[in-house]
């Protein structure tokens, strides 16, 4: 099918295998020593060590939404300027095969794309015409996904000032926004600072920020310990 003006406007000039809007069949000659399978295999290992990704998928299971790695996951050839996507019209996690090469990285792409997957799930979320449910979503992926992370942003060479991490956070959601919708820099930023209060302080399902893997490890261990109490009245 055809690129169209929606498809454009959408963001999903940016993943060309998403134009014919279903999941790629994975060919032999693809899953042999190539990035599909060492995309495969990272995600592999994402789903099963990450505390994000473990603790994220346990919700969206008792959410109702249960996630299974081949049919929500999907490993394609993207434009260079994004990781992954979440194609709401499919329910599916697009993870970009062609510019995620180390584990770290596919670990925050798999968790950035699955908080958006949560937020699918839980609410009743408007991708497509609703700027602000986009902008909450994307607020609350960059800040729960560890892509702010002081580790992160020293790599990056942005080093921290009073409320570095919001800073982060506000701006990585309008770049977001930026790249998936023809909107200018000024709206993007409007939109951003309409929701980012309540946004921001929306921690589901984690219940605080986590800033690393130790506190990711917590949070899950919280999560998976939440009935406990209960269950011992």
């Amino acid at each position: 099918m055809g690129q169209t003006k929606q498809d454009e406007e959408y963001g999903y000039d940016l993943f060309p295998e998403r134009n014919a809007r279903k999941p790629t069949q994975i060919t032999i000659r693809d899953s042999l020593f190539t990035f599909r399978n060492k995309c495969q295999v990272m995600l592999t290992f994402a789903m099963e060590t990450s505390p994000y990704a473990k603790l994220l998928l346990s919700a969206m299971k008792n959410s109702g939404c249960k996630v299974f790695k081949d049919r929500h996951f999907s490993c394609e050839d993207c434009d260079g300027t994004v990781s992954g996507g979440f194609d709401a019209a499919s329910s599916q996690i697009v993870l970009c095969q062609n510019n995620i090469h180390q584990q770290a990285h596919m670990n925050r792409v798999v968790t950035h794309e699955l908080i958006h997957a949560f937020d699918h799930c839980r609410a009743h979320v408007n991708w497509f015409n609703n700027f602000r449910h986009l902008a909450c979503s994307e607020i609350r992926a960059a800040n729960l996904s560890g892509d702010c992370s002081f580790n992160n942003e020293v790599s990056r060479f942005n080093f921290g000032l009073k409320e570095h991490h919001q800073q982060c956070v506000r701006g990585r959601a309008v770049r977001s926004i930026l790249a998936v919708r023809k909107v200018s820099l000024e709206e993007a930023q409007k939109i951003v600072g309409e929701v980012f209060d309540s946004c921001f302080n929306d921690h589901a399902p984690f219940g605080r920020i986590p800033h690393g893997n130790k506190d990711a490890k917590f949070a899950y261990r919280e999560y998976m310990n939440r009935d406990r109490y209960y269950m011992n009245l």
